[in-house]
């Protein structure tokens, strides 16, 4: 017998939402002390929907937990940085290939570009790029591979707010965006991918440039 995981609380879900939705704008910046009861007076809850909240954000990497400095939203390093995006590299091109070949509908990733195009903040900017990255790849027929990218996709949000605060590409980014999206409508699989791979890459050299390219962004 198998036994699906219980669901989370309806308060608990909207603290969790709301924590993580000021995390990712940098309405909370990393290193900032997440304090029970301030959070629980800010939502009007108790500490107990806050405290599952803050385990459940730690389980996806955007919160750390430390028995003696309590939680705070995850710093963000080069380590940390190169780490995510490797994984990206590995797998979400691959997922796109996998889209493209399947002839799947990619008409989220389009009303993605048009809600970035039109945001009128960082944080509606982010959440429309987080949209269409994950237009890209939910169609590619393997669930385990969808699953496996969700997982990440906080983290690679919190690394590129954190890129974004302190040099704001995401021109450069919205038009690599809509090359991806171009080569993926004329069925060129190999050419998509190969572009979101470029993208996804030269994003993580720009922000965290390696010491012996001597801090030069690719």
């Amino acid at each position: 017998m198998t036994f699906a995981p219980a669901p989370i609380p309806s308060r608990t879900q909207y603290v969790l939402e709301a924590i993580k939705h000021a995390i990712l704008t940098a309405q909370l910046r990393p290193g900032q002390a997440l304090v029970e009861t301030e959070l629980a007076a800010q939502f009007g809850v108790s500490k107990t929907p806050v405290r599952e909240a803050l385990k459940t954000l730690a389980g996806t990497g955007l919160v750390v937990m430390s028995q003696y400095k309590g939680a705070t939203v995850r710093l963000v390093d080069a380590a940390m940085a190169r780490e995510v995006y490797d994984v990206r590299l590995l797998l979400e091109p691959e997922a796109l290939r996998r889209s493209i070949t399947r002839k799947s509908s990619l008409e989220a990733a389009q009303e993605a570009l048009e809600r970035a195009d039109t945001a009128i903040d960082k944080a509606d900017r982010s959440l429309a790029n987080r949209d269409f990255h994950r237009a890209l790849y939910v169609p590619c027929g393997n669930p385990l591979l969808s699953r496996m990218l969700d997982e990440i996709r906080d983290q690679a949000a919190l690394v590129s707010t954190v890129a974004w605060a302190t040099n704001p590409s995401w021109e450069r980014e919205a038009a690599e965006h809509r090359e991806i999206l171009r080569l993926a409508l004329t069925d060129d699989a190999e050419a998509a991918a190969g572009a979101l791979h470029n993208h996804i890459a030269s994003f993580v050299r720009r922000a965290f440039p390696d010491d012996e390219d001597g801090g030069d962004a690719a």
